[in-house]
């Protein structure tokens, strides 16, 4: 080996699992190592050496107590498999073992010692337990790519516990197989659904470590900056370490539209933003906008466009058009009636004006809320635009039921107050979605008559020419659980039909705004091209299993009239219980936040959140943490007013967000759910059972925002949500 000249270093995925738990001295070190290393190898200082018994492992020095271990790939090519104690170096060298996968043909490595204690098996002192794999052969596991040299350790886990620590350092299809098999699937839809899709294309040499190293099956940083971002532990490995189950996802060809579901972490983010590199690498040349990438959050919408960024770079985001859904609608219809003087307004003031209309005519049978949610959802949803369309329409899982009478007297209110706010100039956005809505259907019949006589209609001629054109050729959503009927009709013009037109992402566990739709009802048929991620990458075993408890024993839907669920959620990472705390009053609730921020003074304050159930509390926490000399920042509309504090907003805020640690305070009955949705309990029951479920899901959203840590607080009666 000629360890003369400059060398490459990469990062193997799982190494980081363990570098990122050293002290903060120890991982600034790994900077100045990697830089040391790159330059030259054969450094004096670094102590490079192989290690006994291993051709291809060897150690280096990161300081004085640290050790770096690197596998050679042949040439000036090295992999930093992990970084150990001196003393856990040296002796016991048999515990590391390192291979080509024969399956995928992806490297991998293992520390048995570490794995061995994550699995924690103890004898017990009655029966010993059926171990899990007990049904499986050696051979049907290896055949299904688990590496071999954890199959004494995989004999010997009976429990899920001891499954899940393997699964924390084991190699990634390793993992997936045991999960596999342990949620019930057979080898042979293991083989289908897992291995498969992994398998190298071409027969694998296990000696060739260079060929291997350029497999995807080797998740590996690509570059020296990737791990150094990796190691500084702002959450950036999600660009490095696309995970096989979600690359297959990224990389298939749909017939037509598709979904992607999981729960919170599992990455359907970082799907979907994979997923847009993929479909712009396959455009043909040119300059247009030809990807629309889009979500109902307006903070995510901005993270989107910053991602995106750091993930493929300039001349892929200059394809991709990435807005907020409602800023779309808004300047498709600008686009179409330019000059107009028309403001939007939120659902607040909407709902605003439902009450003042409602006084103004003595109205009492119906509240503004139900009157805004039947007239967007229902009315504006379903484009109806007559009394007697909407006597015919459906109002499935509505709730209340309502009378041909009542419906008469609903359609006059609406009239009423969609007059009320054509006189003061206003539409709320349901509105401009459902007219952009109507525009893009249009747009897309004009095209198809385009199309079929290939004659320009008058319209097409004073066009400005690009009319007939589809808007995009494909169309990716984050977050679909919160859009509207209106959103999804409108997208559905904007793209035409065919394969991978679109390509949605979510989870309706997380759904905060109310919004039910079927898609198949709406001309998206995602039946059949539905795909489900299970493993969680961001938070602890202990906080999910926390969170979801939280959701209870509600029936949670599909987006297109199934049912949807959270089965084989859950997570391989391990850390200490959420932290449940009660204060007699909000005062003193308040000092306990401003003593737990104080105790977490080993992080950075942007590490750090808190989350509340109301507006008028978010000043409150500001002003407390601000007395106490800790910098605090509202996150608003476009994000946090300041990065380097700590952030506090409410719970519909923290919508893709993540923090190291979070408080979620005033978990309170009356708070959690609020007080105002007890009202419904007789006088519309299925109202009153989607309110609760609404409030469920925001408490859901925020707890999983924590990556770490989570501390629970209320003051007076708890939640009724909470255990």
């Amino acid at each position: 080996m000629n360890m003369q000249g400059e060398a490459t270093l990469r990062l193997l995925e799982k190494a980081d699992k363990e570098i990122l738990k050293l002290p903060r001295d120890v991982k600034g070190a790994i900077y100045d190592f990697q830089h040391k290393f790159r330059k030259s190898p054969a450094n004096p200082g670094l102590h490079f050496k192989q290690l006994k018994g291993h051709p291809r492992l060897y150690s280096a020095r990161v300081n004085q107590e640290y050790r770096a271990l690197l596998l050679h790939a042949g040439e000036a090519d090295y992999i930093l498999v992990a970084v150990k104690h001196r003393k856990d170096v040296y002796d016991n060298l048999d515990r590391f073992a390192y291979q080509i996968n024969p399956v995928t043909g992806g490297i991998e490595f293992v520390d048995l010692v570490t794995i061995e204690k994550r699995v924690r098996h103890e004898p017990s002192a009655f029966e010993e337990p059926k171990p899990l794999f007990a049904a499986f052969s050696a051979e049907q596991l290896l055949g299904l790519g688990v590496a071999e040299p954890l199959l004494g350790l995989i004999a010997k886990i009976t429990t899920e516990d001891e499954l899940l620590g393997l699964a924390e350092y084991a190699p990634q299809l390793t993992t997936e197989v045991l999960l596999g098999l342990h949620d019930g699937k057979s080898v042979d839809e293991v083989l289908d659904q897992i291995t498969t899709p992994v398998t190298a294309p071409e027969p694998v040499d296990a000696e060739d470590y260079q060929a291997a190293l350029a497999r995807p099956a080797t998740q590996v940083t690509t570059d020296d900056t990737a791990l150094q971002e990796v190691l500084e532990e702002d959450f950036g490995r999600w660009r490095v370490f696309l995970h096989p189950t979600q690359r297959k996802v990224v990389e298939r060809d749909y017939s037509g539209p598709a979904r992607i579901s999981g729960g919170p972490g599992t990455g359907k983010t970082i799907v979907a933003l994979h997923r847009v590199r993929y479909l712009v690498d396959r455009l043909g040349p040119g300059d247009d906008r030809a990807v629309l990438f889009t979500t109902f959050n307006k903070n995510l919408a901005a993270d989107l466009q910053r991602r995106l960024l750091e993930l493929a770079g300039t001349e892929v985001a200059q394809r991709v058009e990435i807005v907020n859904i409602d800023k779309l609608a808004t300047k498709i219809v600008a686009e179409a009636e330019p000059g107009g003087r028309h403001r939007w307004i939120d659902d607040a003031k909407a709902l605003q004006e439902w009450e003042e209309l409602l006084l103004e005519q003595e109205e009492t049978r119906w509240d503004g809320e139900f009157l805004h949610a039947e007239w967007s959802h229902v009315i504006l949803g379903q484009a109806i635009n007559s009394r007697a369309d909407y006597f015919r329409a459906r109002r499935a899982g509505r709730g209340r039921p309502i009378s041909r009478e009542d419906r008469a007297a609903i359609w006059q209110l609406v009239e009423r107050y969609v007059k009320r706010l054509d006189e003061k100039e206003l539409w709320t956005f349901r509105q401009v979605a459902e007219r952009a809505a109507r525009l893009e259907i249009e747009r897309a019949r004009e095209r198809a008559s385009y199309e079929a006589d290939q004659v320009s209609s008058v319209k097409l001629q004073r066009e400005s020419g690009i009319w007939h054109r589809p808007r995009y050729q494909h169309v990716v959503v984050d977050e679909a659980q919160d859009l509207s009927s209106a959103h999804w009709k409108m997208l559905r013009a904007m793209v035409p039909e065919g394969p991978n037109d679109i390509f949605l992402a979510g989870d309706t566990h997380q759904r905060i705004y109310g919004n039910y739709v079927s898609l198949g009802s709406l001309g998206i048929n995602i039946r059949g091209r539905s795909s489900k991620l299970t493993l969680s990458y961001r938070t602890t075993h202990e906080i999910l299993g926390a969170a979801l408890g939280l959701l209870g024993t509600e029936d949670w839907d599909d987006l297109d009239d199934g049912r949807d669920d959270l089965l084989g959620y859950r997570s391989v990472l391990h850390g200490t219980r959420p932290v449940l705390r009660s204060a007699s009053t909000w005062e003193a609730e308040l000092d306990a936040v401003v003593e737990q921020v104080k105790e977490w003074d080993d992080v950075a304050p942007a590490a750090i959140a808190i989350c509340v159930p109301e507006r008028r509390m978010v000043a409150e926490v500001e002003r407390r943490l601000g007395k106490a000399g800790i910098v605090a920042a509202a996150i608003g509309q476009d994000g946090p007013k300041l990065y380097d504090a700590v952030h506090v907003g409410t719970m519909h805020r923290f919508k893709g967000l993540e923090y190291q640690r979070m408080i979620l305070v005033g978990v309170a009955e009356g708070l959690v759910p609020s007080r105002h949705v007890s009202q419904y309990r007789e006088t519309d029951p299925l109202r009153h059972r989607r309110e609760l479920q609404r409030a469920r899901s925001l408490l859901f959203v925020a707890a999983t925002r924590a990556r770490d840590t989570l501390v629970i607080s209320w003051h007076g009666q708890k939640s009724r949500f909470l255990p």
